[in-house]
């Protein structure tokens, strides 16, 4: 397969041409309108320069609850510290996607009212966080942290009580990983995605 590469035209290839690894198009920007077509068609970037649009198979949605712990939760009020943090060094991760290209980006989509965090705090200090995108009845889980035992655990525990109370139809996650799947994620074909996310996007939800 080849990989379009993508000019300032806002328009993406159809997922169900990706590459064995799950990349569609190469090019483009991380402008708002590009971001949000992006997810409606069931794309994501990872990276900024040059941007580079993906859809895996199979890709990772949550469809568990999990248990939550002893911390004050609260939504939207830290979005840009928490893609901060979530940029940041960690054990085990030396570097990171999220660039200052990538934080910009977001945290305009986040000034429009599409992106949003649910972020954990310990005695006034954020300890774990979560953020994405959220379109219609999708909601794009992003990326997530933690600094205390099990911050990052409640802040997905409230996200998915928080979607499930606005009727929300679908939380993408991209890809499963050993953390996320102890946490009830699964793995579901491309096309089953495409499919759940056309009837996603079309509700009528408010985060």
């Amino acid at each position: 397969m080849r990989v379009t590469i993508l000019n300032q035209r806002l328009q993406f290839p159809s997922p169900r041409l990706a590459d064995d690894e799950g990349l569609v198009a190469v090019g483009g920007d991380l402008s708002v309108a590009r971001l949000l077509l992006a997810y409606r068609s069931g794309l994501f970037p990872w990276t900024a320069d040059p941007a580079t649009w993906w859809s895996p198979d199979p890709r990772g949605v949550f469809e568990k609850v999990i248990r939550k712990g002893e911390f004050e939760i609260t939504f939207d009020r830290a979005f840009r510290q928490v893609m901060e943090a979530c940029a940041a060094p960690a054990r085990g991760r030396r570097t990171t996607w999220i660039s200052p290209e990538f934080i910009d980006a977001y945290t305009a989509m986040h000034g429009q009212g599409h992106a949003h965090s649910v972020e954990c705090w310990q005695a006034g200090r954020l300890v774990g966080g979560v953020y994405g995108v959220a379109i219609g009845g999708l909601f794009a889980g992003e990326s997530m942290f933690h600094r205390a035992s099990n911050a990052s655990k409640v802040s997905l525990f409230h996200l998915v009580e928080h979607l499930r109370s606005r009727s929300f139809a679908l939380f993408d996650i991209q890809m499963v990983t050993p953390a996320t799947e102890q946490l009830g994620a699964i793995e579901i074909p491309r096309e089953e995605y495409l499919q759940r996310l056309a009837a996603a996007v079309g509700r009528k939800c408010s985060f």
